[in-house]
């Protein structure tokens, strides 16, 4: 079957190219994906599909195949990035302010084209198929809302591929183990006392709190934390007073944690907590340490199917072992529910000026390649309901 499978992908690369053209010039935000989930629905439901609709804007395609046998999850996410796309192609972005910069569009249009393959293949399949077409990966936990509605419960199996800036186009990228960091926003607040610049001993700082916070929550990193798990804690926002002579009467502080290990995490957070009240109680201010976002898990790339995948899918050409990255996934929420391996393709072409990396107004993605990710759905497909 691999060279059916192949066969067709190269063929579906015109109308998986069309797709993602089409979805690029039409950007949705999280939970906005009304047009492209629709074009999703109505295609699945040409092939054959049972569908099924999700997380607001989030469509699931079921395919039984001739014999009953174990369910795998192929997943693609549908939405884009509030950025003013700077490119300048014929499909560039129609909607000011929006844009495909991280590659969604790609990912919807190839399991778009795994779907029809499947099709095909529907009395070579030894189970059933669940083609997740998430709403809402950046920034809306769009994953965490399909698990909690059970999607994942009848799941052996769920795979899912990310198109990667980083590695030269038409390169496949696994790693089992850590790939993705888990990630937290955290505010810091902090209330002193206001006063005139010029008499500070009749004010409270809070400016000389918060420069004192950012320094000790370094010193967690560096003098607490294992040198060997990595961490990374990024203060990327301290707003405080208006002019130069006036000293503020609070001040705020803003950023991220990014770890691999969930108990490094819980760690930080509660070291962070503790600092910053022992500082504030120190320095006569009032200080206050929170969570802004729900937590993201690390994405823990599962040991037995990535070494299934680097065997089924070297036909393809070459497996790389990718660097991990302190970014963050929500494809994590699915790993808590059923082993997963979240998969990395190339797109790098410098010949073709493909440079640049995510979330930049000038991303984009070496179209050549997409029929893999087809072929890549697939193969991990047929061979994991053939095992």
């Amino acid at each position: 079957m691999d060279e059916f499978i192949i066969k067709r992908a190269k063929e579906l690369q015109g109308y998986i190219v069309e797709k993602r053209r089409d979805f690029h010039m039409y950007p949705e935000l999280k939970y906005e994906e009304e047009r492209t989930s629709k074009i999703v629905e109505e295609e699945l439901k040409k092939l054959g599909y049972e569908v099924v609709r999700t997380a607001k804007t989030g469509v699931i395609g079921i395919l039984k195949g001739k014999e009953d046998g174990k369910t795998v999850a192929l997943r693609a996410d549908m939405d884009a990035l509030p950025i003013q796309e700077e490119n300048d192609v014929p499909y560039k972005s129609r909607v000011p302010g929006k844009m495909h910069a991280c590659g969604h569009d790609a990912h919807t249009a190839m399991l778009l084209g795994a779907a029809k393959i499947l099709a095909e293949m529907k009395d070579e399949l030894q189970g059933t198929v669940k083609l997740i077409f998430q709403p809402a990966e950046e920034g809306g936990l769009g994953a965490k809302k399909i698990v909690e509605e059970g999607h994942l419960d009848d799941v052996d199996a769920i795979f899912g591929i990310h198109v990667w800036a980083e590695l030269p186009s038409g390169i496949i990228g696994i790693k089992s183990g850590p790939l993705l960091a888990s990630a937290d926003a955290f505010r810091v607040l902090i209330k002193g006392k206001g006063g005139h610049g010029a008499a500070p001993h009749l004010s409270i700082d809070p400016i000389a709190l918060a420069v004192d916070l950012v320094n000790a929550y370094q010193k967690i990193i560096s003098r607490e934390v294992d040198p060997l798990q990595p961490a990374v804690l990024s203060v990327t926002s301290i707003k405080a007073g208006t002019t130069f002579n006036v000293i503020p009467e609070s001040a705020e502080i803003l950023g991220t944690i990014r770890t691999f290990d969930e108990e490094v995490r819980d760690y930080i957070v509660r070291r962070m907590k503790e600092i910053t009240e022992n500082f504030a109680n120190g320095m006569r201010c009032e200080g206050k340490f929170e969570l802004t976002i729900e937590h993201i898990p690390p994405t823990i790339n599962n040991e037995k199917l990535a070494n299934f995948a680097r065997d089924v899918l070297k036909v393809l050409g070459e497996i790389r072992e990718p660097k991990p990255t302190m970014g963050a996934e929500d494809f994590a929420f699915y790993t808590t529910k059923a082993p997963g391996l979240f998969i990395f393709l190339g797109i790098r072409n410098e010949e073709k000026g493909i440079i640049y990396p995510h979330h930049h107004p000038k991303f984009n993605v070496d179209e050549d390649i997409l029929w893999m990710g087809a072929a890549i759905h697939s193969l991990l497909t047929y061979h994991y309901l053939s095992l």
